[in-house]
């Protein structure tokens, strides 16, 4: 008896060396391999040892709540709307067990204020592999959707990349980014997704989540920042609803922004248009430390005013706010 138990481990042991070896290379393989053990120890269902070796869809996907608001607290510098209005929409859709639409988030502001930044983080919270998951798709306007008599192609594919992945894990997540420069029309063909609908041919978008990325409104946002700096007032004091109405309209009616005269708009099927604010003096030097300590580097103060003095500010009178965020402080401090 305890040498057959001796026997029976020894093999195991050998089974899941060998599905770790073959992971990458075949997947019938490791099918077989994760089945054999599974059936020799009786410990683990097919499906549970299975996701010990490739990355599987969570059927009941929770949210670390404080996790996500820690992250955006430390890493987000300056954009205390963007970082209320995520965790609040992401935390509330997750705790649904029976949502009636997918969550669909619009983010707006000049480039370098971190909506690509928030967009991995929340790939990340949602799922441990982030963007490299198999359940996170990235969408790139001009690497994607580059020719604009092409648009019904574009929706076509669109539809079926969708269907596709969404019929693969319900709790996929879509990221498009540069939206500004989507051609318009092409995202109107995933309307009937973002719908209020059960199904849509047997298909349930309900537990998915569609993230936009755009540069479009960022002169809305930035004269509305302005107005309340002339005024005397903080930047904490800018609510969602300052910006939201006047962020949606104008998008609306904007013919470079991806969305002019989208049926999602006028359908109201975007849940949440968020703002991001232009960056100042003091949030570029917090970019610039971050960056540092990202590196590995001992914090030179000497060196992170020198750096944040090297960009540009605007407007031209009062220069309160970088022109392109933190995107450059990479970039320029290799120099130093």
């Amino acid at each position: 008896m305890w040498l057959a138990a001796r026997v029976g481990r020894a093999v195991t042991l050998g089974l899941l060396l060998t599905v770790h070896a073959v992971a990458a290379f075949e997947p019938i393989t490791v099918s077989i391999a994760i089945g054999a053990a599974s059936l020799i120890t009786g410990y683990l269902s097919y499906k549970e040892l299975y996701c010990r070796f490739a990355e599987c869809c969570p059927e009941e996907q929770g949210l670390n709540a404080s996790a996500l608001k820690l992250e955006l607290e430390e890493k987000l510098f300056g954009q205390h709307l963007a970082t209320e209005v995520i965790l609040k929409a992401l935390t509330g859709f997750k705790n649904n067990k029976n949502p009636k639409k997918p969550l669909t988030l619009s983010l707006h502001g000049w480039t370098g204020t971190g909506k690509n930044f928030v967009s991995q983080i929340v790939a990340e919270n949602l799922h441990p592999k982030g963007l490299k998951s198999n359940f996170v798709h990235l969408f790139v306007s001009t690497l994607h959707f580059p020719h604009e008599q092409q648009i019904k192609l574009y929706q076509n594919q669109l539809q079926g990349w969708i269907r596709g992945n969404v019929s693969a894990c319900a709790n996929s997540v879509f990221i498009f980014d540069e939206m500004d420069k989507l051609h318009p029309g092409v995202i109107d063909a995933i309307k009937p997704f973002l719908d209020y609908y059960e199904q849509v041919d047997g298909v349930s978008y309900r537990k998915a989540i569609f993230i936009f990325l755009s540069n479009a409104g960022g002169d809305l946002i930035t004269n509305i920042a302005l107005d309340f700096w002339r005024a005397g007032r903080k930047r904490e004091d800018i609510q969602l609803k300052d910006l939201e109405a006047v962020l949606s309209v104008g998008v609306f009616n904007n013919k470079h922004s991806g969305l002019w005269h989208s049926r999602l708009i006028h359908g109201n099927l975007i849940d949440y248009f968020i703002p991001f604010l232009p960056l100042e003096y003091r949030h570029v030097k917090m970019c610039i430390r971050a960056e540092m300590r990202a590196r590995g580097s001992v914090i030179d103060e000497d060196i992170v005013t020198r750096v944040a003095e090297e960009m540009t500010f605007s407007p031209k009178s009062e220069k309160i706010y970088s022109d392109k965020g933190c995107k450059t402080v990479q970039s320029r401090l290799n120099f130093h």
